[in-house]
């Protein structure tokens, strides 16, 4: 029954928007699009142009993500959940096409680009097993009614993906907002655009209806102009604090909400019974994983006085292990930064520290390979850092570490609650009673214990303060895209 019901809402899908957009695609576009040009941050070389919409073609695409958006909300949810497990398959059977196209990119190595496919893949596989659950209708009986509280999807969701982790921060969003019954747009960073048309090639592969996933890069204006139109339901954006302040502004002329994920400056704290080496190694991986460009990438560590000279010199030889080269290379264990301009921002933000007493202990400048090549920051470690130092309250989202030694737990929560960030905190501790009490007084939206840098897709992913707003994964990472309706109906005698 399902499968007769989706193969005739399939066909019905596409006869109907080819029919209603038929006079519509004999229109004259006013104006051509532009391209966003990408160069390889590696060779420098340029290795993608992506086709900017206009505005003509935006609102087209609109129309038809609304469209999709009416037929797909009619199949019953494990339909939903057959065509989006066929559109994640696609990026197995794609995998070496689709790992290369992200790491000539963004630049990070080969073998990153492919366990980001596997950590998107084990994401997804939650997210199906929770949405029913999640998206459960809720009775209440009573004698001579019927009453029931549903979940409707919010119609078409505007998903705004950055480039550092460009499948694992899109499936957090688009997966949910899909299984819920909604359609999606999504525009993709300029500097990972090929990722958009990877998603639409998936769902084009899966079966899905024409528009139910859609490229949508354009600029950033005529991006603002499009969250202003009546058919967007719903804007899921992972990006920065400037960006987030500039979507919510937006919605809130529509009483539509958004969900925003704006980073973090994400501290550990090595307790005084702390495994030393153990937090050493996990620290390090945490900060300059993906050469640091990771909004839950520590960033700032406190150390117990009576750790700290261990620490550090257990710090400098994980540091000293790194391979810096052509991300395509085996060896190659840090690949360069993506953006141009991080360079610059990265070496003021180190001779800050430098200036106002911090110890750069290895790094700290931009370089290239052996080959010169790559546009690339030393793995960097500043000892003895303090809070006015600029690296230990802004996101630098680079390959460095700040460590401070604190006396006691009192003055470490002080510390790592003196943030305008509130994303994730790490505790390096033996005892669990010490972690819970310590994580009870902590300003974020997760506290990890010997473990950072990681998402459990069974947990609500949010922060608070400049982090931004919201919530994903885990079964509480539905409820933005749907709203509530209530069924209250009186039976008759």
């Amino acid at each position: 029954m399902h499968t007769l019901l989706r193969s005739r809402l399939a066909y019905a899908t596409q006869s109907a928007i080819q029919t209603q957009l038929a006079a519509r695609s004999r229109r004259v576009f006013s104006s051509q699009p532009s391209v966003c040009q990408v160069d390889d941050p590696y060779t420098g070389q340029i290795i993608a142009e992506a086709p900017l919409l206009s505005r003509e073609q935006a609102e087209r695409t609109l129309e038809k993500s609304k469209l999709a958006q009416g037929f797909w909300k009619q199949l019953p949810l494990d339909e939903r959940i057959g065509i989006c497990e066929k559109a994640i398959q696609y990026f197995h059977l794609k995998a070496d096409k689709v790992a290369t196209e992200i790491t000539q990119q963004m630049g990070k190595p080969l073998s990153q680009s492919r366990n980001e496919i596997k950590g998107m893949d084990a994401r997804a596989r939650t997210l199906f097993e929770l949405a029913p659950q999640a998206l459960a209708e809720e009775q209440l009986p009573k004698e001579g009614f019927s009453r029931k509280i549903t979940r409707e999807p919010v119609g078409v969701v505007m998903v705004l993906s950055p480039w550092n982790y460009p499948l694992l921060t899109t499936v957090n969003a688009l997966l949910p907002a899909l299984l819920a019954g909604n359609s999606v747009v999504l525009k993709h960073s300029f500097r990972t655009p090929l990722c958009a048309n990877q998603w639409v090639d998936a769902f084009a592969a899966a079966g899905a209806p024409e528009g139910l996933v859609s490229y949508f890069n354009m600029s950033h204006d005529l991006s603002g102009e499009m969250i202003q139109r009546p058919e967007i339901g719903f804007v899921a954006f992972t990006g920065s604090v400037g960006g987030g302040h500039s979507v919510h502004k937006l919605v809130a002329n529509r009483f539509i909400d958004c969900g925003l994920e704006l980073g973090g400056c994400d501290p550990g704290y090595v307790c005084e019974d702390a495994n030393v080496a153990s937090a050493a190694e996990n620290l390090v991986d945490g900060a300059m994983y993906n050469a640091g460009q990771s909004c839950c990438g520590i960033q700032r560590v406190y150390v117990h006085k009576n750790h700290y000279e261990e620490f550090v010199q257990r710090a400098l030889t994980v540091l000293d292990t790194y391979v810096l080269g052509d991300p395509k290379d085996a060896k190659t264990s840090m690949g360069p930064v993506a953006q141009p301009e991080t360079l610059d921002f990265l070496t003021e933000q180190v001779n800050n520290a430098r200036e106002l007493g911090g110890r750069v202990l290895c790094g700290g400048v931009a370089t290239s390979d052996a080959n010169g090549k790559g546009r690339f920051f030393k793995p960097t470690l500043v000892a003895d850092a303090t809070h006015n130092m600029s690296m230990m309250r802004k996101e630098l989202f680079g390959p460095t570490m700040s460590v401070t030694p604190v006396e006691s737990d009192a003055e470490a929560i002080e510390l790592m609650n003196d943030s305008a960030f509130g994303l994730t905190a790490s505790l390096w501790t033996k005892e669990e009673g010490r972690a819970t009490s310590i994580a009870q007084q902590l300003e974020c939206g997760t506290v990890f214990m010997n473990r950072c840098d990681y998402l459990d897709p069974e947990m609500p992913w949010c922060g608070v303060k400049d982090t931004g707003k919201g919530v994903t994964l885990s079964k509480h990472g539905f409820a933005p895209f749907t709203r509530f309706k209530s069924y209250h109906f009186k039976l008759a005698n």
